[in-house]
């Protein structure tokens, strides 16, 4: 065990890779589908269960 590598190490050696454009677009289109999952969660629980608001 002492001659494995170290994951800070490692993480050091690692060169920069910045985000792509589709990577962009991933993550923008995953935050957008949430907040609108949350909005629409909240507007169906307001509807249906009025008395817990």
């Amino acid at each position: 065990m002492a001659d494995e590598p170290k994951f800070s190490e490692e993480i050091k050696k690692m060169e920069y890779e910045p985000i792509s454009q589709v990577e962009k677009r991933l993550i923008a289109w995953s935050l957008g589908i949430g907040v609108a999952a949350l909005g629409f969660f909240y507007l169906l629980s307001i509807t249906f269960f009025p008395g817990g608001h």
